[in-house]
């Protein structure tokens, strides 16, 4: 297919494609789907061979949120059955990450629900950042809590944070209908800070939430241009008692068709597979590796995830190999500059702010942040069909009852 060809080249030559190939793999047949996935996997493995890196979340404060994002089961108004409990102390937050990185994880994500940190909580998270660095020697940290003020990211790079995640979840334009409490451009303003202030950028997005493909690739380019060094995708966890329940759009075919445009989008960042990976692609979750090169292990923020022993095992059986403490993640061109996945262009975009993000991550999904930023312009076409008797899977979506917040032992 010369459509995979010239991305493969482009991927290789860290050239970014057109609009028009990035909504072109979106809208490949599932005949050709083996096809793009070992397209995109030539990419992957020429920038990060067979290595998987593992991170590892904990929820520093679960529930109690103001925002009103509707993917969340954290929102304001969420009647989801989830653990609801304020901040971990530094020592409870270090015992829970310890497990992951027990299970080979080599970064632990500390995310906390609610608008922004004050003053106090980047206080307490910098405490709980120095304990888990003494008890922990190589270990990245990367901190989610939602909109930074000035000075804060700061702060949190004193502290020894290594990396800060604002997700972008979705097109600017379509941002209003998601949330309202906050703004696109506010997301994108807080990926700035955390670039500026030295901190490894994490942003990504969240499919499944009824988007087009339009949307996928405006925000995809969007996160190319504010230029994070990793990049989390997060399938939808339509989770009973939130607005977007009713949400089931995604397939395991679409879900690689999305992870492979990312790759191509941004070929030498690292691509997370985030919350939902279970839920949506189920069997083919072996697949998704030669895509991305990174997940995460274990339980969400407020679901359950695969077993993990069970993931442990899926990267060994698919060929790859656990990322060492000791190997560099990004390529070295990007690691010695520090850059995203593009060239280091500012943020951007071409629309008016609209109504954007909230607190930390998606309900489900993955780890450290969101950044508002740069939309790209296109004009919208119908939203992505889903094939019929496309079944929702609600058994597969179990409430977390473990690990940070309970006592019960984590899964890891």
């Amino acid at each position: 297919m010369d459509l995979l060809n010239t991305l493969v080249d482009k991927g290789l030559r860290r050239e970014t494609p057109t609009r028009e190939e990035a909504l072109a793999v979106l809208a490949t047949s599932d005949d050709d789907l083996l096809d793009v996935v070992a397209a995109a996997g030539k990419v992957r493995r020429h920038w990060f061979g067979r290595r998987v890196k593992l991170n590892y979340l904990v929820n520093l404060k679960s529930g109690l949120c103001p925002e009103d994002c509707s993917y969340c089961s954290q929102r304001l108004g969420s009647t989801a059955g989830i653990l609801k409990y304020t901040w971990l102390k530094p020592d409870q937050a270090s015992e829970a990450a310890a497990a992951g990185l027990a299970g080979g994880a080599k970064r632990v994500c500390l995310v906390a629900s609610g608008r922004g940190p004050t003053d106090r909580d980047v206080d307490r998270v910098s405490d709980t950042i120095k304990a888990i660095k003494e008890q922990n020697e190589g270990v990245e940290v990367c901190a989610c809590l939602g909109l930074l003020s000035d000075g804060q990211a700061e702060r949190l790079r004193e502290a020894g944070a290594d990396a800060y995640n604002h997700n972008l979840n979705t097109s600017e334009a379509t941002y209003g209908d998601i949330t309202t409490t906050h703004t696109y451009a506010d997301r994108v303003d807080t990926v700035h800070k955390a670039h500026a202030a030295g901190l490894s950028a994490c942003s990504g997005l969240i499919a499944g939430m009824g988007e087009r493909d339009e949307d996928l690739v405006d925000v995809v380019f969007a996160l190319r241009e504010l230029d994070p060094d990793s990049v989390p995708v997060n399938f939808l966890i339509p989770f009973e008692g939130t607005p977007l329940a009713k949400e089931w759009n995604l397939t395991p075919q679409r879900c690689l068709r999305i992870l492979a445009m990312v790759r191509f989008v941004c070929p030498d960042v690292e691509v997370r597979i985030a919350g939902g990976r279970e839920v949506h692609l189920r069997t083919l979750q072996p697949l998704a590796l030669h895509l991305a090169n990174s997940v995460f292990l274990g339980d969400y923020l407020t679901s359950e995830g695969q077993a993990g022993k069970a993931d442990l095992e899926m990267i060994a059986d698919a060929g790859f190999e656990v990322e060492g403490a000791d190997q560099v993640t990004l390529p070295e061109h990007r690691a010695a500059a520090g850059g995203g996945c593009g060239s280091h262009a500012a943020a951007g975009g071409c629309g008016s702010d609209a109504a954007a993000g909230g607190c930390g991550p998606d309900a489900e999904t993955s780890g450290c942040g969101s950044h508002a930023g740069g939309g790209v312009c296109g004009t919208a076409g119908p939203a992505a069909e889903v094939p019929a008797g496309t079944d929702a899977r609600t058994d597969l979506v179990a409430v977390r009852r473990r690990g940070a917040g309970t006592d019960l032992a984590p899964n890891a």
